[in-house]
């Protein structure tokens, strides 16, 4: 039995899904933002196209997507918010390449660099990993991927897991070619 109540079983269920969709939704909100820099009409800007797709597929309501969109294009004061990048070293010698969206890019480098110590992976310059990846449109590709063992790679899905719960972080990319 889950407790005497259904309605407090609902409410604790909704409570958590509720979570993961704002934390998926400010995510989505700032790279729409940041798209639209360069233009706020999605006719002019596919980037911005892009990204309004990948929000409509997370069911992101309208009003947010248009509230993002004036925000990038300075309609809208707050904030301005910017695209950062750092690199690590993490299990078995995996490069990682961080992308991150931010309003305090020091704040966010702390927070960063605090995940990586507790996962026993290295904050490095970006200069020292970027050379190991290659732009393809919006992704990173390793240039060289490398294989790691079966607990280097549970060590890495876990400092991924972390990454990720961080607010700031966009994306994660590494040389492992898993």
């Amino acid at each position: 039995m889950s407790g005497h109540s259904k309605w407090s079983t609902i409410k604790h269920k909704k409570a958590l899904t509720d979570i993961k969709r704002s934390k998926i939704f400010s995510k989505i909100a700032s790279l729409v933002t940041i798209a639209a820099r360069k233009g706020g009409n999605p006719a002019d800007n596919p980037t911005l196209r892009t990204m309004i797709e990948k929000a409509r597929e997370a069911n992101m309501p309208k009003e947010n997507i248009e509230r993002a969109i004036k925000r990038g294009t300075g309609e809208l004061g707050g904030d301005r918010l910017e695209e950062v990048a750092y690199g690590a070293f993490g299990p078995g010698g995996s490069a990682i390449l961080i992308a991150a969206i931010t309003d305090n890019k020091n704040r966010t480098l702390a927070e960063i660099k605090k995940i990586l110590a507790d996962h026993n992976a290295k904050f490095a310059e970006l200069n020292s990993i970027q050379w190991m990846f290659r732009r393809e449109g919006a992704d990173w590709i390793p240039n060289n991927p490398i294989k790691i063992d079966e607990a280097d790679k549970k060590e890495l899905e876990n400092l991924y897991d972390a990454l990720d719960e961080q607010q700031d972080v966009s994306e994660i990319y590494d040389n492992t070619g898993n």
